[in-house]
C-alpha cells in the first residue's frame, strides 16, 4: 500500500562511467506535495539521476531512500510488445484491486467472527487499514479514473485488445504515463513526460500532477510545463558550489540564473586581476629587494643607515602577497565554462526555385491522408495535429523511406535530411568523432569539424555514441544532418530531449537561409512563435 508522507531521500550519491563522474556528490529531499524539476545540458546526469533514484541503476557511492511505491516514466518504452493496451490498465489498477479485494475478504471475516473473539480486534484493526488505504487511493473511483486518464492524454478511443506492438512511438509514450498518473505512486519521477502530447494532453497531465500528494522528480525541457507545475528547480549544470536548487517555477529560474551566471563570472575575472596583480607585484618587489643590486646614485646618501629597514619593509611585502597569492590559487573560483551554443546560422542547403516534392491524394492505410501538398524550395512548413494523426508518416513519405498510394512526385537529385525521433546509431561501439568522420566522410568532416557546430563538448567526441544520453544522441544526429545541409530538411519533435538554450538557437536557425524545411511538432513554444505556414492534419 502506498504512503504518500514518505520522502525520497539521496545522500552524497556518486555514479561513474568509464574514467567520469557522471553523478558527484548529489543530494535530495524531495517532500510530498514538492515537484521538483530537473534541468540542465544534455549528458549533465539528469536521466541518470532519475535511474538511480527509482533504483534501476545502483551508486558507487552515497545513499537513497525511496518510498516502497514509487512510480518511474522511462525515456524509452518499457512494456512487452505483444502486451495489450487492457494488459497496461490492469497492471496500473492492480494495487487497487489488491486493496479492494483485501478490503472485502475482511469483512467477510469479521462478519463471521465474534465480537468476544479474540481475532475480531486484530481483524477490525486490519479492517481499518485496508479502508483508509483504500480511501486514500481513491479506490472505488479508479476505474473511472482511469478511463479519464486515458481520454485526457488521448488514448480514450483506442482499442483495449489492440497490441502495444501496433501503437506508435508518441501512443505508447502516453499510455505509460497513463498508467502511472492512473496508480497515483506516493512518488513519481518522470523522464519528459511531454515529448508526445499535443495542447491538449499537456495540459491534463499538469493538472494530474499538480493534483498528486506525493513528491514529483521530473526532467524535461519543456519550459511551458516546468513552468506549470514545478515549486522547486535544480540545475545540474556546473555552478561554482555545484548544483543549485531554485524555489519557484521556470520563470523565476530564469532571473536568478541569469544572475547567478554574471556573479560568477564577475568573482572570476576579479579574481584572476588579482592573481595577476599579485604575481607582478611580488615579481618587481623581489627584484628591488635583490640582494646583488648596490646603491643607485640618488641613494648613495645614507644609504648605509636606511638600506636595512628599507629592505625589510619590502621583504615583508613579498611575504604578505606571497601568503595572498598562495590563498587565492589553493582556493580559487573554477572558471565558468563556456555552455555549448549552436553556431550554425541555416540548415538548408541552396536549391533552384520551384517545387522539391509534390503529393496528390496520397494514402498510408489507416496511417495517413493527404490530399494536396507542395513542398517548395524555400518553404517554412509546420505540421501540427494530435498524436497519431500521421505527423511522423508524413515525413517519412516526403524523405522517400515510405512507400504510399497516390502521387508523390520529388524532384531528380534532390537531397533530403531527416532527423527521427528515435535516434538509433548502427555501431553504438564506435566514438562520436569516428560515427561523424565515417558518415560523412573523411573531407567534409574536416572542411566542417563537429566541435564547430557546437552541439557536442570535446569532452565527449571520445565516448562512444551508446553510452551517449538520449539528447546527446539526438544532438549528434543534427550535426550529421547540417555538417552538410539538405536541400530539404525534415524534422521530427526536433526540440525533444535538448536544453532550452539549443531550443532557441535552433528555432533562431530556422527563420532564414536557403533550403526547405518541414517540421512535426508539439512544443507549445515553437509554434507559438512559427513564422511560417502550418499544416494541421
Amino acid at each position: 500500500m502506498s504512503d504518500a508522507s514518505a520522502p525520497l531521500l539521496a545522500h552524497d550519491v556518486v555514479r561513474s562511467f568509464g574514467s567520469g563522474r557522471v553523478v558527484d556528490g548529489f543530494s535530495l529531499t524531495a517532500s510530498p506535495g514538492h515537484r521538483i524539476g530537473l534541468i540542465g545540458e544534455n549528458g549533465v546526469g539528469k536521466s541518470t539521476l532519475l535511474r538511480l533514484l527509482a533504483g534501476v541503476d545502483e551508486p558507487d557511492a552515497g545513499s537513497i531512500t525511496r518510498p516502497a511505491d514509487l512510480g518511474f516514466l522511462h525515456q524509452e518504452m518499457p512494456f512487452d510488445s505483444a502486451a495489450t493496451i487492457a494488459d497496461v490498465l490492469d497492471e496500473a489498477l492492480s494495487e487497487v484491486r489488491d486493496t479492494l479485494a483485501g478490503l472485502e475478504r475482511l469483512s467477510v471475516e469479521l462478519s463471521g467472527t465474534r465480537e468476544d473473539s479474540p481475532r475480531h480486534t486484530a481483524l477490525l484493526d486490519a479492517y481499518g487499514r485496508r479502508l483508509e488505504a483504500a480511501q486514500e487511493q481513491e479506490a472505488w473511483d479508479a476505474d473511472r479514473r482511469a478511463a479519464m486518464v486515458l481520454d485526457g492524454v488521448g488514448l480514450g478511443a483506442a482499442d483495449p485488445g489492440r497490441p502495444l506492438g501496433s501503437l506508435s512511438g508518441g501512443q505508447r509514450g502516453r499510455l505509460a504515463l497513463a498508467s502511472l498518473l492512473i496508480r497515483r505512486p506516493s512518488a513519481l519521477l518522470l523522464d519528459e513526460p511531454t515529448n508526445h502530447l499535443d495542447d491538449e494532453a499537456a495540459a491534463f497531465v499538469e493538472e494530474q500532477v499538480r493534483g498528486l500528494p506525493g513528491a514529483v522528480v521530473v526532467a524535461s525541457h519543456d519550459r511551458a510545463f516546468l513552468d506549470a507545475v514545478c515549486t522547486d528547480l535544480i540545475d545540474l549544470d556546473p555552478a561554482v558550489d555545484g548544483p543549485v536548487r531554485y524555489g519557484g517555477n521556470y520563470t523565476a529560474y530564469q532571473a536568478e540564473k541569469r544572475a547567478e551566471r554574471e556573479r560568477w563570472e564577475r568573482r572570476f575575472a576579479e579574481e584572476q586581476e588579482e592573481l595577476e596583480a599579485l604575481r607582478r607585484s611580488i615579481g618587481t618587489t623581489t627584484h628591488r629587494v635583490a640582494p646583488d643590486r648596490g646603491p643607485r646614485d640618488t641613494e648613495k646618501m645614507g644609504y648605509g643607515l636606511r638600506a636595512g629597514r628599507v629592505q625589510s619593509q619590502i621583504s615583508r611585502r613579498v611575504r604578505n602577497a606571497a601568503r595572498r597569492l598562495g590563498d587565492l590559487e589553493r582556493n580559487r573560483t573554477a572558471e565558468p565554462p563556456r555552455p555549448l551554443r549552436f553556431r550554425r546560422t541555416v540548415l538548408g542547403g541552396p536549391s533552384a526555385e520551384g517545387i522539391l516534392v509534390s503529393l496528390r491524394r496520397v494514402r498510408v492505410p489507416g496511417r495517413l491522408a493527404v490530399d494536396r501538398l507542395d513542398v517548395t524550395a524555400a518553404d517554412r512548413l509546420l505540421v501540427t495535429g494530435g498524436n497519431g494523426s500521421g505527423k511522423s508518416t508524413l515525413l517519412a513519405v516526403l524523405a522517400g523511406r515510405l512507400a504510399a498510394d497516390g502521387d508523390v512526385r520529388r524532384r531528380g537529385g534532390v537531397s533530403v535530411g531527416l532527423l527521427t525521433q528515435d535516434t538509433v546509431f548502427d555501431r553504438p561501439d564506435r566514438t562520436v568523432r569516428d560515427t561523424y568522420v565515417r558518415t560523412l566522410g573523411a573531407e567534409r568532416a574536416e572542411s566542417v569539424p563537429l566541435s564547430s557546430l557546437g552541439l557536442m563538448s570535446d569532452t565527449d567526441l571520445g565516448k562512444p555514441v551508446g553510452r551517449l544520453s538520449v539528447g546527446q544522441r539526438r544532438r549528434l544526429a543534427l550535426a550529421l544532418l547540417v555538417a552538410h545541409p539538405p536541400e530539404l530538411l525534415l524534422l521530427d519533435e526536433p526540440t525533444n530531449h535538448l536544453s532550452p538554450r539549443l531550443c532557441d538557437e535552433l528555432e533562431a536557425a530556422m527563420g532564414a537561409g536557403p533550403g526547405a524545411i518541414v517540421l512535426a511538432g508539439h512544443d507549445r513554444w515553437l509554434r507559438r512563435r512559427w513564422q511560417g505556414r502550418e499544416l494541421r492534419l
